[in-house]
C-alpha cells in the first residue's frame, strides 16, 4: 500500500494542483499533489484514518499481510520538499499506521536506483535518519522500518536498427544499493524489495515514439527479467543482504493499438512473451541446486560491461521431493539476429531407484510462446474474432515435443537441444 500523495487542501503549495499527462514541460506533472503538508499532525490523523478504515473494510487477517510504503521516489520530483521534510512525513506516517494497525510492516524510502549519486545519498541519509537520527513523530531515536526499498532501473538504446539493452547500469545499482545497505550494521539483515525493477524507466511511453522500448513486444523481454533475476541473486549472496523480493513495474493499458509496445504483460488481453517468462519463473519449486553452465558470465562482468561480447547462457534448477527443473536461458545486450546455441544439458545426482522419468520442455523464443509473432504474421493489424482465438492460444506457455518418458541412467540423464538467442527453456523431470 503506497501512502500518497497530498490532499490539496493539506498542501503547502496547492495551485496548481491536477497535473498535466502526457505531459509538456516536465514540472507539468509535479503540482500541488507533491509538496510536504501544512500540518503534519493532519496528515497523521489521516493516515490513521485511512489505514482504520482498510483494516474495517478488508480485515484483520487480510490487512497483516500487506507492506505500507511511504510515497513514491522522494529523491526526485515526486516529492517537492527536502530530504528532512521526507523524514519527517515518513516518521509521521509510520506512528500513525502503527496507531491504526500494530502489527503493519512499513518501510521505505521507494528512491530511484542509487546508480547515481543523488539517489545513493538520498538512500545514505534516509538510513542513517532511521538508524540514529532524533524521530519526528516522537522525539525517539531512530524510526521504525520493516523493510528497505529502491527501484533501480536499466538504460535500453537506440542503435540505429536495434535494441541495445542497459543491463549494466541496472545491475550496477543494485550492487550500489546492496553496499550501502550492508553499510549499515543496524540494517545489514533488513528485507530488502526492489520496489520498481525494469529494463528502463517509462511505462508509458510506447515503442512507437521510443524506439528503444521494442524490446516490450518480444522475446528479449524474459529472457532479460530471468537474466536480472539470476544477477540479483548473486549479488545478493556477495554482499551477504537479505533480498526478500523484486517488482515489476508494468500495467494494463486500455484503448492502445495491439502490441504498441508499452511495458505491459499483455496487450489487448493477449499475453505476451514476458509473461510466459514470469509463467516459467513460477513452475520452479523452492529449493534451489547447483548449475554451472561453461557458457555463462560472471556477475561481476556484467556489472561491469554488461554482456556485449558472447552471449550469456545459463541456468537455475530447483528440485521437489520427485523432481527437478532447470531454466536455461541464451541472453545478449544486442537485439540482432544470431545463430541458436547448441546445448548439453546432464542431470546427475537422480535417485538410483529412479529408472524412468516424465520429460517436459517448456519453449519462449520468435517461434514459441509469442504471440508478437503470430500477430506481425497476420499482417500487424487489429485481429478479427478467429485470428484474435489464434492469437491467445500464441500467447500460451508452449511445450516442445514433449511431454515424454525418458531413461534415467545411473542416476543421470544427458539431453541436448538449440537454444535460440533470447530464448527461453524449462525443463522439468519428474520421476
Amino acid at each position: 500500500v503506497e501512502i500518497g500523495f497530498m490532499p490539496k487542501t493539506l498542501s503547502v503549495h496547492p495551485e496548481p494542483y491536477r497535473h498535466q499527462f502526457p505531459r509538456g514541460k516536465v514540472n507539468d506533472i509535479y503540482t500541488g499533489w507533491a509538496y510536504p503538508p501544512t500540518d503534519y499532525q493532519k496528515w497523521s490523523e489521516l493516515v490513521f484514518q485511512f489505514v482504520h478504515h482498510l483494516r474495517e473494510r478488508y480485515g484483520d487477517a487480510e490487512v497483516r499481510t500487506w507492506l505500507w510504503e511511504v510515497w513514491n521516489e522522494p529523491d526526485i520530483g515526486y516529492w517537492q520538499g527536502t530530504p528532512e521534510e521526507y523524514f519527517k512525513l515518513y516518521d509521521f506516517s509510520v506512528e500513525a499506521v502503527l496507531r491504526a494497525l500494530p502489527e503493519a510492516r512499513i518501510g521505505g524510502p521507494d528512491s530511484t536506483g542509487p546508480g547515481n549519486d543523488k539517489a545513493a545519498e538520498f538512500l545514505r541519509a534516509f538510513l542513517q535518519h532511521c538508524a540514529q537520527e532524533k524521530n519526528y513523530a516522537n522525539g525517539k531515536v531512530g524510526s521504525h522500518l520493516d523493510f528497505i526499498s529502491f527501484h533501480p532501473k536499466g538504460s535500453p538504446t537506440w542503435q540505429e536498427d536495434h535494441v541495445q539493452m542497459g543491463i549494466s547500469r541496472q545491475l550496477a545499482a543494485i550492487q550500489r544499493g546492496f553496499k550501502i545497505v550492508a553499510s549499515f550494521p543496524q540494517w545489514r539483515q533488513t528485507p530488502i524489495i526492489l520496489g520498481e525493477l525494469d529494463p528502463e524507466g517509462c511505462a508509458a511511453c510506447s515503442a512507437e515514439k521510443n524506439p528503444q522500448n521494442r524490446y516490450r513486444n518480444g522475446p528479449l523481454y524474459g529472457t532479460y527479467t530471468v537474466e536480472v533475476l539470476n544477477n540479483i541473486f548473486a549479488l545478493a549472496r556477495a554482499e551477504r543482504v537479505n533480498l526478500l523480493g523484486v517488482v515489476t513495474w508494468a500495467f494494463e493499458f486500455e484503448d492502445q493499438p495491439y502490441f504498441a509496445g508499452f511495458r505491459e504483460l499483455a496487450t489487448n488481453g493477449v499475453d505476451k512473451p514476458v509473461l510466459n517468462a514470469f509463467r516459467m519463473l513460477g513452475l520452479l519449486s523452492n529449493e534451489r541446486v547447483k548449475v554451472t553452465s561453461s557458457g555463462s558470465l560472471g556477475a561481476e562482468e556484467i556489472v561491469r560491461q554488461g554482456v556485449r561480447q558472447r552471449p550469456d547462457i545459463c541456468a537455475i534448477a530447483t528440485r521437489s521431493d520427485r523432481g527437478i527443473d532447470i531454466l536455461v536461458w541464451n541472453y545478449h545486450d544486442d537485439d540482432v539476429p544470431f545463430p541458436s546455441a547448441p546445448v548439453d544439458l546432464v542431470i546427475t545426482g537422480l535417485p538410483s531407484s529412479a529408472k524412468r522419468g516424465l520429460l517436459e520442455h517448456f519453449c519462449v523464443d520468435s517461434d514459441h510462446s509469442n504471440a508478437f509473432t503470430a500477430w506481425k504474421d497476420m499482417g500487424s493489424q487489429s485481429p478479427s474474432e478467429s485470428q484474435y482465438q489464434q492469437l491467445e492460444s500464441a500467447g500460451r506457455l508452449q511445450l516442445l515435443d514433449s511431454p515424454a518418458w525418458v531413461e534415467i541412467q545411473k542416476g543421470s540423464i544427458p539431453l541436448h537441444f538449440m537454444l535460440p538467442r533470447r530464448g527461453l527453456s524449462l525443463v522439468r523431470l519428474n520421476w
